[in-house]
């Protein structure tokens, strides 16, 4: 995977793991149907193979007013951030994220095939405030809306399932230990 590349979540992920929090809407633009929010996607620090994704938003004014509501309520907001994309101002929900795997996500191409990236100092500063809103959930506050753990779970479950049918028991060796002498 690129790095600051954006990606679309495959239907198979939401049916997968049905969640209603998740960000599921597929817009319409003057009648011609688009994929869902695309997604700004970085690394799990625990397990390489899951990726977190921050949906993004062109709905900017909306998302700032929440912004300036929580600042107003809690002296600052962490949970939106704001960048541009392909020119145009936008709201990286973080409130929103989710965990998935490569296996769930199609790369953002546009017309001359070339994956859509976002800036890094943008995609640094959402990773940053995302991996700090994920420490902040993991010490049970909510402050992500979808049951992300649980998805995270399920894609762990995933993982060894796919790492378990690759290998049989006689190719690992670690799991058939041979008799001591």
């Amino acid at each position: 995977m690129l790095q600051a590349q954006l990606y679309f979540l495959s239907d198979q992920y939401y049916q997968d793991f049905p969640d209603d929090k998740l960000m599921k809407n597929k817009d319409t633009i003057n009648g011609i149907s688009h994929n869902r929010p695309c997604f700004f996607a970085f690394r799990d620090s625990k397990i390489a193979d899951i990726y977190w994704i921050v949906p993004i938003s062109s709905r900017y004014e909306k998302f700032k007013r929440i912004e300036q509501e929580k600042i107003k309520k809690y002296g600052y907001c962490n949970t939106i951030r704001f960048g541009t994309v392909l020119g145009r101002n936008t709201a990286f929900l973080i409130q929103n994220m989710c965990p998935a795997t490569s296996k769930y996500l199609t790369p953002y191409i546009d017309k001359n095939d070339c994956p859509i990236r976002i800036d890094d100092r943008i995609a640094s500063d959402v990773e940053r405030s995302a991996r700090n809103v994920l420490a902040v959930a993991k010490r049970g506050a909510k402050v992500i809306f979808p049951d992300v753990f649980k998805i995270y779970h399920g894609l762990e479950l995933q993982l060894q399932d796919i790492i378990s049918s690759t290998y049989s028991k006689t190719e690992r060796p670690w799991e058939n230990p041979s008799p001591r002498a």
